[in-house]
């Protein structure tokens, strides 16, 4: 199962404070276990929303919002994408992660994968899908 492991904003994310060269170390070398393991497929940090925008939609009609954003518990800083055998195992991964040693709110959810969509993904739909997915791939 692939899952999107998400690591929460904070005050200090939010303000655009960068971390230590000791904290991107240890991210570095818990990345690197990852890959080893081969459980990372992508990992990424974010701007502040400071840097970002959001886009609302009703009515037909769609507003641009640019950041920042008041709330931190509703934005995120970066994240992964994992693959793994269970949630439990996500779990024992970021446990081994530099987080432990923070204050950081870390979210794992599972990723949809085509079979979860049962019947409402049509042979059409699912091929479309596939080929989309190998001109995303061929482009990186």
């Amino acid at each position: 199962m692939r899952v999107m492991v998400i690591v929460k904003a904070n005050n200090e994310s939010e303000s655009g404070q960068l971390p230590s060269q000791q904290t991107l170390a240890d991210m570095s070398n818990f990345n690197e276990q990852l890959l080893k393991a081969g459980v990372m497929l992508a990992a990424e940090g974010l701007h502040s929303s400071a840097k970002g925008v959001r886009v609302r939609f009703g009515g037909g009609k769609s507003t641009v919002i640019d950041g920042p954003f008041a709330e931190t518990k509703e934005l995120i800083a970066g994240f992964w994408l994992w693959q793994v055998k269970s949630l439990e195992e996500a779990v024992e991964w970021i446990r081994r992660s530099p987080f432990k040693q923070g204050n950081e709110e870390i979210e794992i959810r599972r990723v949809f994968e085509a079979e979860d969509f049962g019947a409402s993904l049509t042979p059409e739909l699912r091929a479309r899908e596939a080929r989309q997915r190998e001109r995303t791939a061929s482009k990186h």
